[in-house]
């Protein structure tokens, strides 16, 4: 083929709108217009993330080859029985919660982290606004403890306070910072947890994400309906309000049971273990042994309690339905 006589140039695709991409290359950072090849498409779609092999023909770019894939993240299409591949190659899922207003939703929490160990992606839960953090409204530590299972790394930090150090766990802004450089990052949370500022502050003003908008500071905002990678310098980072919504519903049981690696463990311990319910009235169930006044227990009942709600989400479509 005539593309293989060409030097190939390697590039990431950063945004894309049916067969026109906008790619960086690796070399110089220029992000250049692209067209893929017709066969290229029909093998598979290209998304935000990926790695592809670019050759140049006069002031075109054509995408001959795409890299293969660290990871994908997707959703299942049950009624479909298709599978949604949305961004890939990402190293980090960046989950914030809010410390102040809106309350802090462990079950939210749960979900995204959920979704992380579906697409095998490594996730950090970062507690903002911790100024307005009150100890009665909830147990910061409780809730950093209960992810230890799951080696989920946890930061406090205020996005609106530039001079805020960490009181209740040992990693704050500058861990963060140092934690996401080199990575690419995809960014979760629920609207009003101070996205927006906390990516402000992280990128040294260079990225501004406001009201649903990416944009580089002085050229203007670009408004995002579908996944689009934005350098940062430091690190990269994937809005995509594709997938704001946490519904869990595409998984199957098995997929669950795998998400919560830690409920996975301790199911074991059940003395019926392949089909105990966890119900009060369940023979030789672990979890029914433990003490809910002990903080040990606490932990351990607080995340069944979430895996439970969602499976019972889970439950109303058929498993079957649920593979593409």
């Amino acid at each position: 083929m005539w593309y293989l006589l060409k030097m190939t140039i390697k590039a990431r695709i950063f945004r894309s709108s049916k067969r026109h991409f906008d790619c960086q290359r690796e070399d110089t950072k220029e992000v250049v217009p692209a067209t893929a090849l017709a066969t290229l498409l029909k093998e598979d779609h290209l998304v935000v993330g990926d790695w592809v092999e670019l050759v140049q023909e006069v002031d075109e770019f054509k995408i001959v080859k795409a890299q293969e894939r660290k990871n994908a993240i997707f959703r299942n299409i049950p009624r479909e029985q298709k599978k949604k591949v949305i961004a890939s190659n990402v190293d980090v899922m960046l989950v914030v919660v809010s410390a102040g207003k809106p309350s802090y939703k462990r079950g939210l929490v749960d979900r995204y982290l959920a979704r992380a160990d579906f697409w095998n992606v490594p996730a950090f839960v970062v507690f903002n606004k911790m100024d307005l953090y009150e100890e009665s409204e909830f147990d910061i530590k409780f809730e950093a403890d209960r992810l230890k299972w799951l080696n989920v790394k946890c930061f406090e930090v205020s996005a609106d306070d530039s001079c805020y150090k960490p009181k209740y766990l040992n990693a704050g802004f500058e861990e963060l910072f140092q934690d996401l450089r080199n990575k690419t990052t995809i960014l979760l949370g629920h609207s009003g947890v101070g996205k927006s500022r906390l990516i402000t502050s992280l990128s040294g003003g260079k990225i501004q994400l406001l009201s649903g908008e990416l944009g580089k500071v002085g050229k203007g905002a670009h408004t995002t309906t579908w996944a689009e990678l934005i350098d940062a310098e430091e690190f990269a980072l994937i809005d995509s309000p594709g997938i704001r919504s946490m519904s869990l519903s595409d998984l199957t049981k098995q997929d669950l049971l795998y998400c919560f690696s830690d409920v996975n463990e301790w199911t074991t311990k059940c003395q019926f273990s392949s089909n105990c319910t966890h119900e009060v009235n369940s023979k030789g169930c672990f979890f029914q042994q433990l003490d809910n006044s002990k903080r040990e227990d606490q932990l351990i009942l607080s995340r069944l309690d979430s895996y439970k709600r969602i499976l019972e989400e889970v439950s109303n479509i058929p498993d079957w339905l649920k593979k593409p």
